[in-house]
């Protein structure tokens, strides 16, 4: 038997929901990067092991940005969000408690 509880969320943890997406936007950036680099037209007249390195890197270093890019833009989202919850009084939300 499932019971229905309603809860209210007043407060976003700021450092946890930018870490969740500093994750979630660099898995992103790398699945995005290996596609680039699989289906991508690189290296026209370069070595193949230049163009392997040069793509290599692309990904590390975009993996690096978009993650810092999603802690940051996270961890701002989080601080509006608490500044919104404390003058509305938050967000009601239904759970159903299984036994």
């Amino acid at each position: 038997m499932m019971a229905k509880r309603t809860v209210k969320v007043k407060r976003l943890g700021v450092l946890s929901v930018g870490l969740f997406f500093a994750v979630l936007m660099a898995l992103y950036a790398l699945i995005l990067g290996i596609m680039v680099f699989a289906f991508g037209d690189f290296g026209q007249g370069a070595g193949m092991l230049q163009t392997v390195g040069t793509g290599i890197a692309g990904i590390l270093i975009s993996v690096v940005l978009f993650g810092i890019g999603g802690f940051i833009g996270g961890a701002i989202a989080a601080f509006v969000y608490n500044l919104v919850f404390a003058a509305t009084g938050g967000i009601e939300v239904d759970l159903e408690m299984m036994d």
